[in-house]
């Protein structure tokens, strides 16, 4: 028998080895399948354009005024577990045909909003400019949603302060104690006005944020503009303050049953401070909208955001509202008496401090 070459006999062998690890790669997925689906399942899936993130808690939040054709439309909302809740619209345009066509539009954009929980909504026949208004309002507070998502930020509209040339409402992000983000939701427009707010309403929004507090300076050449910043500014600092570390709008928790649940008219038995914000209520005279702070299911503070100005109204405003506000703290609810000479004001502010309480319960 002839004898091998032990080269020979090597070179075969490392051939048959190559062969083999080759033929056992060919075999192995690309890829692991389990290993794919579980990472799938721990990143979940990415929300939609213009949707939400897995936020933890209730988050309640305004979105910018938009102006329209027919009248500002403003959208509230309502999210918890990444999901909307509720959504309402605080403003909305009002007067003539337009409140036939607001009645008629905001309730389907309403369902809207919440059955999609995007901004990615059909508008309503015959409601085209409102339903534009109202997706870009929709947009903004879930943009706020987003950016909060569950760092333990708050997002704080101040009051609508009204100025000779228009109403000026702050809208901040307060995170770890200090103001990170400030803006104007509505600022004086129109004519001269438009380029006064384009120069000076960022000026203010940097300072806000350098200062961490009202305390800054006017811009030269929109004293009025930026008086009605601070002021507005000032009242969203105060619901911060407020609410210390309970969240933004209500306890990252919820609500608990106290024993049977409050009246329908009541506070409710919320835990902690929620700074709720009732709707904007059309008027003869001009809207009312009030916002009140609750505590241990009792209201502890009442203002107006919103009420009726100009001429005889304002007069009127200034000696109604303070008793207005004194009243549905002393009351615990919105079954208080109109202020005399002040019936549709009285009527406007029951109406908006009901919708308010009506988050709270």
């Amino acid at each position: 028998m002839k004898k091998s070459h032990p080269i020979r006999r090597t070179l075969l062998a490392t051939a048959a080895t190559v062969s083999g690890i080759v033929l056992l790669l060919s075999l192995k997925p690309a890829s692991d399948p389990a290993g794919s689906v579980q990472a799938g399942a721990a990143g979940g899936a990415p929300s939609a354009q213009g949707g939400l993130g897995a936020a933890a808690g209730a988050q309640t939040l305004t979105g910018t005024a938009v102006t329209t054709d027919y009248g500002p439309v403003q959208v509230r909302i309502t999210v918890n577990g990444g999901k909307i809740t509720n959504a309402e619209a605080v403003q909305q345009p009002s007067g003539g045909r337009s409140t036939q066509i607001s009645s008629d539009a905001i309730p389907k954009l309403n369902q809207a909003a919440v059955a999609a929980g995007t901004a990615e909504i059909d508008a309503v026949s015959g409601a085209t400019y409102t339903s534009a208004g109202y997706k870009e309002s929709l947009q903004s507070a879930l943009d706020q949603a987003g950016s909060a998502q569950d760092s333990g930020a708050q997002v704080l509209t101040g009051t609508t302060v009204q100025t000779d040339y228009g109403p000026v409402q702050v809208r901040i992000t307060v995170s770890g104690g200090k103001i990170t983000n400030a803006e104007a939701v509505q600022a004086p427009s129109g004519g001269r006005s438009t380029q006064i707010t384009s120069d000076s309403v960022p000026k203010l929004n940097q300072a806000a944020v350098a200062a961490g507090s009202a305390e800054i300076d006017a811009v030269s050449g929109a004293t009025y503009t930026s008086a009605g910043y601070k002021e507005s500014l000032q009242s969203a600092l105060d619901q911060a303050g407020n609410a210390q570390d309970s969240g933004s709008e209500a306890e990252a928790g919820g609500s608990q049953d106290a024993g049977g649940g409050a009246e329908d008219s009541g506070a409710g038995q919320a835990t902690g401070t929620q700074v709720l914000t009732g709707s904007a209520v059309q008027t003869d005279y001009g809207p009312v909208q009030v916002r009140i702070t609750v505590s241990g299911g009792k209201i502890t503070d009442a203002e107006a955001l919103q009420q009726p100005s100009g001429g005889r109204s304002t007069q009127i405003s200034g000696t109604a509202i303070p008793q207005l506000n004194q009243n549905a703290v002393s009351a615990g609810s919105a079954d208080i008496d109109a202020v005399s000479g002040a019936t549709y004001t009285s009527g406007g502010y029951k109406e908006s401090l009901q919708s308010a309480l009506d988050q709270a319960g």
